[in-house]
């Protein structure tokens, strides 16, 4: 538990950026366009109600927007062009911050964290899990 708090207490940048759900919710829909809430909340594990408070916030905010269709089915959804600047913008931010990170980093100490994250990796992954949707994709 205090490897997440540790990961995620950052999680919203000093300059108004995007929290980690925000984050993960605006890359979802980025790269699943008509997405519907029931979707991300399947993907993501977590109650419906859960991910409509979090949609309110992005549609408010402009990040967001939900098209029609039947509301039983739930609307489709996609990013609003202000939505995909922000992400943009996050995305950049948060690499910078990375190569932030590992800046002054020989190349005997990456190849050592390379190997650990790997390996961390593998402890955790396994097939009851749901997928990262977030694999492999540094614009989520």
């Amino acid at each position: 538990m205090l490897l997440v708090r540790f990961l995620t207490s950052g999680a919203r940048t000093q300059d108004s950026g995007l929290s980690l759900v925000q984050h993960s919710l605006l890359g979802f829909i980025s790269r699943n366009p008509g997405c519907r809430a029931t979707d991300i909340s399947e993907v993501f594990g977590v109650h419906r109600s859960t991910v409509s408070r979090q949609l309110r916030h992005a549609v408010d905010a402009g990040w967001v927007e939900a098209g029609t269709g039947p509301a039983r089915a739930g609307h489709p959804l996609r990013l609003t062009d202000h939505g995909a600047t922000v992400l943009e913008g996050a995305v950049v931010r948060r690499l910078d911050d990375v190569r932030a990170g590992l800046e002054g980093w020989d190349e005997n100490e990456l190849e050592r964290f390379v190997d650990l994250l790997q390996r961390f990796r593998a402890g955790i992954d396994s097939d009851d899990r749901t997928p990262d949707q977030n694999d492999g994709d540094c614009s989520a």
